[in-house]
C-alpha cells in the first residue's frame, strides 16, 4: 500500500465504525496510520481511547533494542501507547526469543503498549513462553482461514487463554472461487470474502481483512446479519490444506 492508500483506508474504515487497525514497523506506515487517526479523532471528536492500535517489533535482537524501536515506532506513529504490541515472528532462537518478551513486558508495564502479544509463533515457541512462567501473550496473529487452519496452534492458544488473530483470513482472495466457498456464498447471498470473515468470527477468531477499496471495506463489516450453519462450518473446516498465503515460519527453531 501506498502512503495515500494507507492514510485513505485508515479513514475510510474509521469512519464507517471501524475500531482496529493493524500497523507494524516491517509495513513501513506507521507514519500514515498515525495520521489518519489523529484527522479522524481531530473530525469526529472521539477520543484516540476508543481506536485500538496495533504495532509489532521487526527485529528481535536485545532487549534494549526492543524497547528502543518500540519507542521509535510510537513516534512514528505519534503516539503515546499502542494498545497492542507484539513480536512479528520468533526468528532468533529460544534465549534472544526470551530475552525480546522480557522487554515486551517491561514495556507494558511502563505504560508503553497496554497489551502485548506474539505473531506467527508455533507451538513450540508458545510452550517457551509457557513454560518461563511468566505474562503469556494476549494474542498468538497467524496465517488462519478455512485452507490453514493450524489446529496444533490453534489448540495450545486455546488452551492458555490466547487469542487467535488471522492476519491473512481472506487467504489474499486465492480461494475466492473454491467450489465450496462459492456454494456458501450463494446460499447466503454474501461474497465469498465476507464467508471466509464471519468463518473466522464465528470460530471466535480475530480478523483483520485488508483492502485499499472502500466498496470492500465497507464489505467486508457486514458479516455481522448472516451466521454459518454447522454444516457450513463442517464443510468450510474440511478444506484445510496447509496454503502457505506470505510467511511460514512457525517451525523455526
Amino acid at each position: 500500500m501506498s502512503d495515500q492508500e494507507t492514510y485513505d483506508a485508515c479513514l475510510w474504515a474509521l469512519e464507517m465504525g471501524y475500531r482496529h487497525i493493524d500497523t507494524a514497523e516491517w509495513y513501513e506506515n506507521e507514519v500514515c496510520v498515525g495520521k489518519a487517526v489523529a484527522a479522524f479523532c481531530k473530525k469526529s471528536g472521539i477520543s484516540r481511547e476508543e481506536i485500538f492500535i496495533t504495532s509489532k517489533l521487526k527485529n528481535n535482537r536485545t532487549y534494549s533494542s526492543a524497547l528502543k524501536d518500540l519507542r521509535a515506532s510510537l513516534k512514528r506513529s505519534n503516539l503515546d501507547y499502542f494498545d497492542l504490541y507484539l513480536m512479528h515472528s520468533p526468528i532468533g532462537g529460544p534465549s534472544v526469543r526470551e530475552e525480546i518478551w522480557s522487554a515486551m513486558i517491561d514495556a507494558q508495564k511502563e505504560g508503553l503498549v497496554r497489551s502485548i502479544g506474539v505473531s506467527n509463533f508455533g507451538v513450540r515457541h508458545i510452550q517457551e513462553i509457557i513454560d518461563q512462567n511468566v505474562s503469556l501473550p494476549t494474542i498468538n496473529q497467524i496465517d488462519l482461514h478455512p485452507f490453514m487452519r493450524h489446529p496444533d496452534i490453534v489448540k495450545i492458544c486455546e488452551s492458555n487463554g490466547i487469542v487467535l488473530e488471522a492476519w491473512a483470513p481472506l487467504a489474499r482472495g486465492y480461494k475466492f472461487s473454491h467450489p465450496s466457498v462459492i456454494k456458501i456464498s450463494k446460499k447466503h447471498s454474501k461474497s465469498p470474502a465476507q464467508i471466509l470473515l464471519r468463518w473466522g468470527i464465528q470460530h471466535n477468531h480475530v480478523v483483520i481483512p485488508k483492502s485499499v477499496s472502500k466498496e470492500r471495506i465497507q464489505a467486508n463489516s457486514e458479516i455481522f446479519d448472516f451466521c454459518l450453519s454447522e454444516e457450513d462450518m463442517n464443510e468450510l473446516d474440511g478444506l484445510d490444506e496447509y496454503l502457505v498465503t506470505d510467511w511460514d515460519v512457525v517451525d523455526t527453531p
